[in-house]
């Protein structure tokens, strides 16, 4: 009994077995636990994306591109549009026939051969031989049913207007994405959803038999509507290219707008480019020398010919930017209409001579309305003297000169001025008639615009709607008007001192019978200063008693003469006699006007059906010019539209090609 009772305390677990017995029974019950809870993830948490990587797997899908939305001007019409072309791919899996495939294919798609064979023979599921492939040429490669060959939808980005506003406008690259301007701004609501075609595979990638073939749609972008107008964008462009080639500029723009909502109507720049050939250089200078530049010449020199230096370059803006010391010296009742000053040809500002550039002789004694007309530097210099530098600086501020405009383009700006404790007296004085500081095109319309509105800062824009394909509208685009930083009397004023510039002063080559314009010239001496290199400008609105438009002529270094009022004065009559009248802004004629009117109004004819030949001639014999756009040979429409009165030596525009209005409108319609 007792060996058998010491057998058994020998067989009995101790405590330390007991305790691992435990802590293994828990382990194993642990592992089946989790192992439960980890099935149960799998088979609901990631069903969906292991059955979407099991789809992936069993199936090979080809992208569909969707349609990329249009970009049209406020009348609807486009500008950007999206044609259906097609995209040539191999499936290696499928191909009988290598050298068969490689031969016909670089055949019909002029292609090399050998590089055609190695994309061929590449082992990969899908490769893509070409894009961009017209229809009617990829219904020739479909007829030779090449095994393995698959022929795709794709879509093509054309500009029916070629340079039309290129630098606003943008394009896109292969990928359909956009690069610069409203390409690229608005990409996201332009670009859509590509859809997929789906075909079911065995493990080497190869088609199943019987199996299926599935289509998912894509989601074609939405249709921008823009402010733009197409035929002022084409007066600003004619007039524009006219004057920079007659005097040889480096470059030139024209940017017009309605001052009460910041609504672009045209925006030039030249030089420009062809937004169907994006990569081909405009400078044939540069062109001829072209395969010799590096990689980052070449992308230099590209981006160079891309900038919209409306928005993306600064300079001086030189004697239309006392539009502003004015409404500030106004708005801080340091000078009224009548105040009196008296010019001796110059001034002497902190030990240093600065003379008054446009009558070194001095103007004598003037009003403050005759200073602005004569642009006498010393009268703008006192107006500065008398705010002071920090209310001086406040009201660059106010005017937006230290931030961007937040126009709807990428690349845009800012001003460079001058900190607030740097501003000297001599500082003060140059920046009172627009020099030592810098600022853009576009910030200039901006503020200049708040002086006649009515003392609005508003926001440049070039989007107005979003709709969809079927016309129905997806949203209204918004923008930021900020509180008054003059008052409307101060505005008042300055309506009266700018349409006393053109109708008295410096301005007058801008006069037009029936029309009250305003504005301000400038002539800007670029850096280093004695260069002998300026910049030619005129800032106009009209009707000056309640400004519709208002607009910007600059010419970058004009050879000969270079005064803002001989060069730019001339475009923008010509610019605002042509555009006035087709945005129907009312004339107004005084009775002197109206009695000379009579004998210089003529009456257009119908031109539409002519051809362009009897056309010309009919349009010689009442005195006016004609100009023919496009390549055709019998008028398609015309501008100004038959039976309105014009003023003798008024241009009539004939279009011929079918890009251009009814023939453009038709294939829209389609």
């Amino acid at each position: 009994m007792e060996k058998k009772s010491m057998l058994e305390q020998k067989i009995k677990p101790t405590i330390m077995t007991k305790k691992k017995l435990f802590f293994l029974f828990i382990a194993i019950e642990t592992t089946i636990l989790l192992l439960i809870l980890r099935v149960f993830y799998i088979q609901t948490v990631k069903a969906p994306m292991l059955q979407a990587k099991a789809y992936e797997q069993q199936t090979r899908d080809r992208l569909i591109t969707p349609n990329r939305g249009s970009i049209l001007d406020r009348n609807m019409k486009g500008i950007a549009e999206t044609q259906t072309v097609a995209s040539i791919s191999v499936i290696h899996n499928q191909i009988k026939d290598e050298d068969q495939v490689a031969r016909e294919l670089s055949t019909a798609l002029e292609l090399d051969h050998e590089e055609t064979l190695t994309k061929v023979k590449k082992k990969v599921a899908l490769e893509r031989i070409k894009t961009k492939v017209d229809k009617e040429k990829a219904s020739e490669i479909r007829k030779l049913q090449l095994p393995g060959v698959v022929i795709d939808e794709d879509i093509q980005r054309i500009y029916p207007y070629n340079n039309l506003a290129s630098q606003v406008i943008g394009f896109v690259g292969k990928d359909n994405q956009g690069i610069i301007g409203l390409e690229a701004y608005y990409n996201d609501y332009l670009k859509g959803s590509p859809g997929k075609i789906l075909t079911e595979t065995d493990v080497k990638g190869r088609e199943m038999r019987g199996g299926g073939e599935y289509r998912i749609d894509p989601e074609d972008g939405y249709n921008i509507v823009t402010t733009l107008d197409l035929i002022v964008q084409q007066y600003a462009e004619q007039t524009l290219e006219k004057v920079v080639n007659i005097k040889q500029a480096q470059k030139g723009l024209i940017v017009i707008m309605d001052p009460n909502n910041g609504e672009i109507y045209a925006m030039a720049n030249k030089p420009d480019f062809n937004l169907n050939e994006p990569f081909e250089i405009n400078n044939e200078t540069l062109k001829a020398t072209w395969d010799t530049l590096s990689a980052k010449e070449q992308a230099d020199n590209l981006n160079k010919m891309w900038r919209n230096f409306s928005i993306n370059d600064t300079y001086e803006p030189g004697s239309t930017f006392k539009i502003i010391t004015s409404a500030a010296g106004l708005e801080e009742n340091k000078v009224t209409l009548d105040s009196s000053f008296n010019c001796g040809g110059g001034l002497i500002v902190g030990g240093r001579y600065i003379k008054c550039w446009r009558h070194p002789m001095g103007h004598g004694h003037q009003s403050f309305v005759e200073g602005v007309q004569n642009s006498c530097n010393p009268v703008f210099m006192e107006v500065a003297s008398r705010l002071g530098s920090d209310t001086f600086y406040d009201y660059m501020v106010k005017f937006g000169f230290s931030q961007k405009t937040g126009i709807d383009v990428p690349g845009e700006a800012v001003g460079i001025m001058h900190a607030k404790n740097k501003i000297g007296p001599v500082e003060l004085a140059t920046i009172s008639f627009g020099q030592s500081f810098q600022i853009t095109p576009l910030q200039l319309l901006r503020a200049a615009s708040a002086t006649v509105n009515g003392g609005h800062l508003i926001t440049p824009h070039f989007a107005k709607q979003l709709v969809d394909t079927e016309g129905n509208l997806i949203k209204t685009f918004e923008y930021e008007k900020s509180e008054p930083i003059i008052s409307e009397e101060t505005s008042k004023e300055m309506r009266f001192i700018l349409e006393s510039v053109v109708h008295e002063g410096t301005g007058n080559k801008t006069y037009i019978p029936g029309y009250r314009v305003g504005g301000k010239t400038a002539t800007s001496e670029k850096l280093p200063r004695r260069s002998g290199k300026y910049i030619a400008s005129f800032l106009a609105m009209a009707p000056a008693e309640s400004p519709e438009l208002i607009a910007l002529v600059l010419v970058d270094e004009p050879q000969g003469a270079y005064y803002g009022g001989q060069v730019t004065g001339p475009v923008m009559k010509e610019l605002l006699d042509s555009v006035l009248p087709y945005l129907k802004v009312e004339t107004n004629y005084s009775a002197e006007e109206a009695r000379l009117d009579i004998a210089t109004k003529v009456k257009v004819e119908n031109y539409v059906g002519m051809t362009v030949e009897d056309a010309q001639e009919l349009i010689k014999k009442i005195e006016l010019v004609s100009e023919v756009l496009g390549d055709g040979e019998v008028v398609s429409e015309q501008f100004p539209p038959a039976n309105e009165d014009i003023n003798k030596n008024s241009k009539v525009i004939l279009y011929t090609d079918p890009k251009y209005f009814s023939d453009y409108e038709a294939r829209s319609n389609t």
